[in-house]
């Protein structure tokens, strides 16, 4: 499907929405999100700054995790399981090239 198809407000839209919904579960690590769908909420916050390089990497990280950095990670990250770890190694890898 082309990025014609949605527009730019349909698009903010969803991302919004996107973003709300990784802030609310808070119980998914990023190191699941990486594994599993090739990307996680440290990446999204990249893209963003990417696409407004006025921002420092942590004012786009805080967009996407609703609060600085440093605090969601004390509060909700866990320590990575060898599986998990494995998982992102191999997504990573089918990535190369695409972010």
């Amino acid at each position: 499907m082309p990025d014609s198809i949605v527009n730019d407000a349909v698009a903010a839209t969803a991302f919004r929405r996107l973003l709300k919904h990784l802030q609310h579960r808070t119980d998914v690590q990023n190191v699941e999100l990486m594994g599993l769908g090739g990307f996680c909420r440290n990446c999204l916050s990249d893209w963003i700054q990417e696409a407004d390089e006025t921002l420092t990497k942590e004012q786009a990280r805080e967009i996407v995790y609703g609060m600085p950095y440093s605090e969601w990670k004390a509060r909700h990250q866990t320590e990575a399981t060898p599986e998990q770890l494995a998982r992102m190694k191999e997504s990573v890898a089918k990535n190369a090239g695409s972010h």
